[in-house]
């Protein structure tokens, strides 16, 4: 156990220090998605073609998910407050760059940095809860802190398409500045500090062919469309990627306490409810990535209403995250998870036969679909895949799954993106254009309006945005693959035993975080 007793303040201190933890919590979420309004943005006013906008998306999930497991070990080693706030300030630091750049290198690297804060905070938040709260209130301190990171999504585009129709796009990174301000002063002044002098020190080797081996992969994926998949830049990088990440494996598979434990992917139960709730991320991420532009630029809205229109994504989570609970308890995770990808599936189909012309009411049909199936197959996913371990391997198994789940995100989101940039490029009809005015429109839909607008060329506005959709269309129907894939897997190999109680999944993941 920890080297420091856990010390259990007042009452109201201790949830005012929760508080403080949710907030935390919050920011990251909306943090996560609040970007993907105002990428349409930034590509009009930065210049940002497509392959930096994934980027400006996918620095901070590829930075998150590498540092994520080595964030805990330095929270047991120097203080598990000192390692929270210092990634808070690192988080704070990197949303100041990112609401004073004027270029897209410098917000992708605020990006990068606000990825290796939010590792910092993310398990560290949840480790510091056992000093603060007893086993009988510690269930609901967990609770509190997931619920705040889930209503962040959604909430994200809200937020930042209001602000982008007030203010300019910089203050999606300021609006950070307060809320994470306030959350240092309150951990500093009401969390106790807790360490563990016996813990193992951080592996800066494992941490960097993590890091490395993630970027290599995404640049390739990132720059295939563009640069061509056969140039020596995108097949240097997909080839150092296998590598270091081959490395990776073989040196965690010779370490007696590795921070990636892949033997535990040798349980079925752990092994296919994580790639279930990987392969969900997967889906959702690329879909949150490409959806902004398609309602904002193509179909006109601001973007605030582009953040409302997305809004019956997370109305179908709600609703199905509250419904499948009584069929888990009864059956088990696996109908519940196969029948979530399938609908995601169905939806990600009806998704793929958009038309430049259609209306929002079929979008918001498909959008709640793809809501429903992501509540219904995300939380058994990860209960179930944490309830398959034994109580002294829940905490590795945790940081293992949320690193898996992050990983699939910046995959997806690379993956995607690269589709529509793909077939973006080859379907838009730029004859006729003068050479640099070509160029600009091949960047991205919004740059492809941005053109026509100054010469008054409707027929490129048209031409763009049914390349646009169809280039979205073929990234929904490789998403509704992926998802039917990933059913008939989970059908085939998830063990069909129920869960484990959710409360002893919580004590023993939050004990592990302390203990590991």
């Amino acid at each position: 156990m920890s080297a420091t007793t856990p010390a259990k303040g007042p009452a109201g201190r201790r949830w005012v220090a929760l508080a403080a933890i949710v907030l935390c919590m919050l920011t990251l979420g909306f943090d996560t998605t609040i970007l993907n309004v105002a990428l349409p943005t930034m590509a009009s006013e930065l210049g940002a073609d497509a392959s930096q906008l994934q980027w400006i998306a996918d620095s901070y999930l590829v930075v998150f998910a590498a540092l994520m497991l080595p964030a805990g070990l330095l929270g047991d080693r120097f203080g598990r407050r000192r390692m929270l706030v210092t990634g808070l300030l690192v988080f704070l630091a990197g949303s100041l760059v990112g609401s004073l750049a004027d270029d897209s290198t410098t917000v992708i690297a605020a990006r990068a940095a606000m990825g290796a804060g939010a590792a910092l905070v993310m398990p560290l938040a949840m480790a510091v809860l056992p000093s603060l709260f007893g086993p009988e209130e510690l269930t609901r301190a967990v609770g509190a802190l997931s619920a705040a990171t889930g209503l962040g999504l959604p909430l994200g585009p809200l937020l930042g398409g209001f602000l982008l129709d007030h203010f300019w796009w910089g203050s999606v990174f300021l609006i950070n500045l307060p809320l994470i301000g306030l959350a240092v002063a309150a951990c500093l002044l009401l969390l106790p500090e807790t360490t563990d002098p016996a813990t193992p020190t951080v592996n800066v080797l494992t941490a960097a062919l993590a890091v490395t081996g993630l970027g290599a992969l995404v640049y390739g994926v990132n720059e295939g469309p563009g640069s061509g998949w056969s140039s020596p830049p995108v097949l240097g990088a997909l080839a150092a990627a296998v590598v270091l990440l081959a490395l990776l494996v073989v040196r965690e598979r010779r370490l007696a306490r590795p921070m990636l434990d892949l033997a535990l992917l040798a349980r079925p139960g752990f092994l296919w409810n994580t790639v279930a709730a990987a392969l969900v991320m997967f889906t959702m991420t690329g879909l949150l990535f490409v959806l902004p532009s398609y309602l904002q630029t193509v179909q006109g809205h601001d973007a605030f209403g582009t953040g409302l229109r997305m809004v019956p994504m997370p109305l179908g989570m709600l609703v199905a995250s509250r419904a499948v609970a009584p069929l888990v308890r009864r059956t088990g995770p696996r109908p519940a998870i196969t029948g979530g990808l399938v609908v995601m599936a169905v939806a990600a189909l009806l998704g793929s036969r958009t038309d430049v012309h259609d209306g929002y009411g079929w979008t918001a049909l498909w959008l709640t679909l793809v809501g429903v199936g992501f509540g219904a197959a995300v939380i058994p996913a990860m209960d179930g895949a944490l309830g398959s371990l034994p109580r002294e391997r829940a905490g590795v198994g945790s940081g293992l799954l949320m690193t898996l789940r992050q990983v699939a995100s910046a995959i997806g989101l690379a993956a995607l993106g690269s589709v529509i940039t793909g077939v973006y490029t080859d379907r838009l009809d730029t004859a006729g254009l003068p050479p640099a005015a070509a160029d600009a429109a091949t960047d991205s839909v919004a740059a492809a309006h941005t053109v026509a607008g100054r010469l008054h060329d409707a027929a490129l506005t048209r031409s763009a945005d049914a390349a646009y959709v169809h280039g979205m269309d073929t990234a929904l129907l490789v998403t509704a693959v992926a998802a039917l894939a990933a059913a008939a897997l989970v059908a085939a190999f998830l063990p069909g035993s129920r869960p484990a109680r959710t409360e002893r999944t919580t004590r023993a993941v939050v004990d592990e975080t302390i203990d590991a």
